[in-house]
């Protein structure tokens, strides 16, 4: 065994000029003694019966036959085992770079899913296949062996064992040396630096590998690979064999008539022990269906069917004997329905990408279909958009917007769903993404996505550093909003009600998370109002009803519209017919926050001190404040710091006080939010509750009864435990919650009693002692008689 020769790992990057569709272009280092003494040792397996081991001969698929011209080979066959002579003995080559080290950098640090694996050897045999189909159109002999320009997969699940066919254009000997022989320099991208040196640059080609290490991902499952390849350029086949984490690769050349295929690849993976669950059938055509859909050549994968069929029944001698006794009973003969299960080939990829045609050429139902069979939905999208972007970074992408909600789940909490689907030139790269492509609050968007401008196998991490990736969330975006923006503006109200009773609230989400696309998300939102608690109203809706003298846009929020409707705040702004905002849902006041202004009118919360109706009389405050300055004093020193002073207010008519928040503090409605939260600590937030302002209505009967004894008797308990009950009244009819609830109950069951107090009970009746009272005289009931006659007298 000869000692490797330990290399820089930059010389991963060197290149030669050949050209191959596997790996790097580097030439390899040959063993002085080449040729292993000796005889190889192989195992072959059947790739079509259930796997068992036949030493010393060869049961491979023959593929002249098989996977060119699409023979059907019954399961139930019989086997036929033909002589081959032995394979011939190969030479032994060394990687040119730190193979070990660097092997272990692509299986466990380059691929984050093992599943990839058949992703990237089906693009690699796709590019054999366009470059066969490119290389065709000068050199029509290339295509003389076979014609047919596909890709097939099959599986031996009982030994673990997967065969990726094609018929692209092969590999000589040296080629294998220099493609296969260095790890991460692309055939691929060399071929693509040809083309573009070449007379023909510029020419469309649909070449997809062009990161170099796709090959080597076979090695994320297998534990030997096994290469046949034949070139049309070459009458021999050859044969590259390679062992994971080992330092070095084989070549032969491949003798076995029954191995040889008319032109192209084949790749054989033996599995490792933990990873022979990828050979099954079952698995390898949803993982075609999965990744590679959409690659433009078809891809047949090996699969068991049945048909259903008629067969006879021997009968019991029992009753053949019975029925030859009765003559007159005719005959039947007796069949049962079997199954007859065989192999053959089925295509995976019957699915069109319908993103890389014309939009004008694809039909609505043609997009609903797409739509329902792409995420499994059953309902038809609400809107769609097809379009296609140039420029600094070229793309084509469908968006869709969902009809409903995804239920069980939340996607405002958990942001990663697998709405968005990245393609790289058709190849599916992966579903998983957390705000790269578009961000949390437009999570409900489905869609599709295939640029040729990022490299193919790169992973999600890698993708969050790139700068197309954010180019391309920015138009994403921006189209999205054009999409749901035409809802909103569609001549059926309805279409944009059930979109805002799905996906408002991620809306509402967009105002707080995405502050550069405020100007395309507030024309979007809704609300009920006070002119309009029946029908969601938009800010432009608000703006167009607005009073000429009116300047901000109003707003309070509430826990339901009967509470914000029958709060103290609305009386004055009802009477001067402005319009105010009903904030219901827990996340609105956040989001109006956010907003701070739309059309250049600020949003105002009537909970908060210093409204401004555009009212104000100076000269009336300040008569007001002469008159009732000292009752204000006076509320002040008996409530304390429970406020943070007391005012004349100009938003009351009918009741007699209320208690507003600060002008930067918590709303009566955030502090109630605060507090539920279930972690939601008060005592670290304490300051954010603010000041609170006791503002009193002077025109009210109560609060002229407590002046006049202000003036009378500022010491009266009474008078003191009336401002109480009043603080404690406003506290509630505010939004906010009392301290000691049992306190303020008391409270009112004392006033109620005073209150009620006779109010409704008979007088008393006077008893006296029997001794005492007066004697009454008996009445006697006396008789009356009729007067009789006598002799005519009476």
């Amino acid at each position: 065994m000869h000692k490797l020769s330990r290399r820089s790992v930059s010389s991963i990057l060197r290149s030669t000029g050949s050209v191959s569709r596997y790996g790097g272009a580097a030439t390899a280092v040959p063993f002085s003694d080449s040729v292993i003494d000796g005889e190889a040792k192989f195992r072959w397996y059947s790739v079509l019966t259930t796997g068992r081991e036949i030493p010393n001969k060869t049961k491979q698929l023959n593929l002249r036959h098989t996977f060119f011209l699409g023979t059907r080979y019954e399961s139930t066959a019989a086997e036929s085992d033909s002589s081959s002579s032995p394979p011939s003995v190969g030479e032994k080559y060394e990687y040119q770079a730190e193979v070990s080290r660097l092997m272990d950098l692509i299986v466990n640090s380059l691929y984050s899913n093992k599943e990839v694996f058949l992703r990237e050897l089906i693009s690699n045999a796709s590019d054999a296949l366009d470059k066969l189909r490119f290389l065709s159109v000068t050199d029509s002999e290339l295509l003389k062996d076979a014609s047919d320009l596909d890709i097939r997969i099959q599986t031996d699940k009982d030994n673990g064992i997967i065969h990726i066919i094609d018929s692209g254009i092969g590999m000589t000997r040296q080629e294998l040396i220099d493609c296969l022989g260095t790890i991460a320099q692309s055939g691929t991208a060399k071929f693509l630096k040809a083309l573009k040196d070449s007379k023909d640059a510029g020419a469309d080609n649909n070449l997809i590998g062009q990161f170099g290490v796709g090959f080597y991902s076979a090695f994320l499952v297998a534990d030997r690979v096994v290469v046949s390849t034949k070139s049309p350029r070459s009458d021999k086949q050859y044969v590259w064999e390679g062992e994971a984490n080992a330092s070095s690769y084989t070549i032969r050349e491949d003798t076995d008539p029954e191995n040889h295929i008319p032109r192209g690849t084949r790749l054989t993976l033996y599995l490792k022990r933990d990873d022979k669950g990828f050979a099954h059938p079952e698995r390898i055509q949803k993982l075609v269906k999965n990744y590679s859909q959409f690659v433009s050549f078809p891809i047949y994968t090996w699969q068991e069917k049945g048909y259903t069929k008629e067969v006879e029944v021997d009968e019991d001698p029992a009753e053949a004997k019975k029925d030859e006794q009765d003559d007159t009973t005719e005959k039947k003969k007796k069949t049962k329905t079997v199954v007859e299960k065989y192999w053959d080939w089925e295509l995976s990829n019957e699915t069109q990408p319908i993103w890389l045609r014309n939009p004008k050429e694809v039909s609505t139902e043609e997009y609903n279909e797409f739509y329902k069979k792409t995420f499994n939905e059953y309902l038809e999208p609400l809107a769609s958009s097809h379009f296609t972007t140039e420029g600094e970074v070229e793309f084509r992408s469908i968006l869709y917007v969902p009809a409903i909600a995804a239920t069980g789940k939340d996607d405002i909490v958990n942001p990663k769903t697998k709405n968005i689907r990245l393609h790289v030139k058709r190849v599916f790269i992966s579903d998983d993404f957390d705000g790269e492509l578009f961000p949390r609050y437009l999570s409900f968007v489905k869609g599709v996505v295939d640029s040729n401008d990022l490299p193919l196998n790169v992973s999600r991490e890698i993708l969050q550093e790139s700068r197309i990736v954010r180019i391309m969330r920015k138009r994403l975006v921006r189209k999205a909003f054009d999409m749901i923006l035409g809802i909103s503006m569609s001549e059926n109200r309805e279409d944009y009600e059930k979109f805002w009773d799905n996906f408002g609230k991620h809306l509402k989400l967009g105002c707080i998370e995405d502050r550069e696309n405020h100007k395309r998300i507030a024309p979007l939102l809704r609300f009920f109002s006070s002119q309009s608690e029946e029908d969601m109203i938009s800010l432009d809706e608000y703006v167009e009803n607005m009073k000429p003298e009116q300047k901000d846009i109003y707003f309070i929020a509430s826990d339901s519209i009967t509470s914000a409707r029958n709060t103290p705040f609305l009386e004055r702004l009802l009477e001067k017919d402005l319009e105010v905002l009903f904030l219901v849902d827990p996340i609105d006041e956040v989001a109006i926050q956010n907003l701070k202004s739309y059309k250049e009118k600020n949003f105002i919360d009537i909970t908060k001190e210093d409204l401004d109706l555009g009212d104000k009389n100076e000269e009336k405050e300040k008569i007001m404040k002469q008159e009732f300055g000292q009752t204000c004093d006076w509320i002040k020193k008996r409530l304390g710091d429970k406020v943070a002073s007391v005012q004349i207010s100009n938003r009351l008519s009918s009741s007699p006080c209320v208690l507003v928040s600060g002008k930067f503090g918590w709303s009566a409605n955030m502090e109630r939010l605060m507090k539920s939260q279930t972690v939601g600590d008060m005592s670290s937030l304490e300051f954010m509750r603010g000041r609170r302002v006791f503002e009193i209505n002077p025109e009210h009967e109560i609060i002229k009864n407590l002046t006049a004894a202000c003036r009378s008797n500022q010491d009266d308990e009474d008078a003191l435990r009336a401002v109480d009950l009043l603080y404690d009244a406003a506290l509630v009819s505010s939004g906010y919650t009392p301290e000691d609830p049992a306190q303020l109950g008391g409270k009112i069951y004392e006033m109620m009693g005073m209150a009620l107090s006779g109010k409704w009970s008979a007088p008393p009746e006077v008893q006296h002692p029997v001794s005492s009272r007066p004697k009454i005289p008996e009445t006697l009931e006396a008789e009356l008689i009729e007067p009789v006659e006598v002799d005519g007298q009476k």
